[in-house]
């Protein structure tokens, strides 16, 4: 789910006293754009959103909500928009995010 030797090398090349602020930046994006594309989809974004959303969550390992993501831009930008999956994509950034709020800022 997290590729933790990402959130390794992140936080090496951003410092650990820059590492909470990279990571707070992060979450609150992607927590934007989540709740935009739960609240109202915007088909004629989604691959924007889907791609910002890939990665973002990329840069900061979140590895299975990433490939989801990679998918559904896939999908959106060939035209089967109404093939994404989008609550599996919220599922999975809601557990990727949980686990990574549970290990890398104990």
């Amino acid at each position: 789910m997290i590729d933790w030797n990402r959130v390794d090398e992140l936080r090496d090349e951003v410092g650990a006293e820059d590492f909470h602020e990279v990571v707070d930046l992060f979450l609150e994006e992607v927590d934007e754009v989540i709740e935009r594309l739960k609240a109202q989809p915007d088909t004629a974004r989604l691959e924007q959103d889907l791609h910002f959303l890939k990665g973002s969550s990329l840069n900061l390992g979140f590895a299975s909500f990433s490939s989801l993501c990679q998918a559904g831009e896939i999908a959106a930008r060939t035209g089967r928009g109404d093939e994404i999956d989008l609550p599996a994509i919220f599922d999975a950034y809601a557990k990727s995010r949980s686990a990574f709020i549970e290990k890398a800022t104990a």
